[in-house]
């Protein structure tokens, strides 16, 4: 396997796990909230899905993307996604379980994995396209010195 290809494997693999953390965030936060609480499906996984996602953007942005670029930036082509992402969740998978009576935990778990495909593929391609790997100390080099005094900027 040539060095890129496991370059990316590695990073495929990072995100995986730090979007699982993400995910037991969200199970977690969404169980409290559907169990102990009144709130219908809706809240519950909208506030769930906040806390995972802000939690996974940190993690994510530092270690499997490694990105010196504009935190302010990134974290609005990454809303930039969930303006798109959470109405279509949100209202669907309420559908789901309002209209259709589908289980809540198994409509959410459906959700999460999709997030998981298609965030990565967005934050790779999108967000993080130009700035990989540019917050690696030991590779310190004068350009990346450059990206990061541009993205502060």
């Amino acid at each position: 396997m040539s060095g890129d290809k496991k370059k990316e494997l590695v990073r495929i693999i990072k995100f995986v796990f730090f979007s699982i953390s993400a995910g037991i965030i969200e199970i977690v936060s969404f169980a409290v909230l559907t169990e102990f609480t009144p709130l219908r499906y809706w809240p519950c996984y909208l506030i769930a899905l906040v806390l995972s996602v802000l939690w996974n953007f940190t993690l994510n942005r530092k270690f499997t993307f490694q990105s010196v670029a504009n935190v302010p930036v990134a974290m609005m082509l990454v809303a930039m996604f969930y303006a798109v992402f959470t109405p279509v969740t949100t209202i669907g998978g309420n559908f789901l379980v309002e209209h259709l009576k589908w289980n809540d935990y198994l409509v959410t778990g459906i959700n999460m994995a999709l997030n998981l495909s298609t965030e990565y593929l967005y934050d790779r391609f999108v967000v993080f396209r130009k700035s990989i790997d540019t917050n690696i100390s030991k590779n310190r080099r004068p350009e990346n010195e450059e990206l990061r005094n541009q993205s502060l900027g």
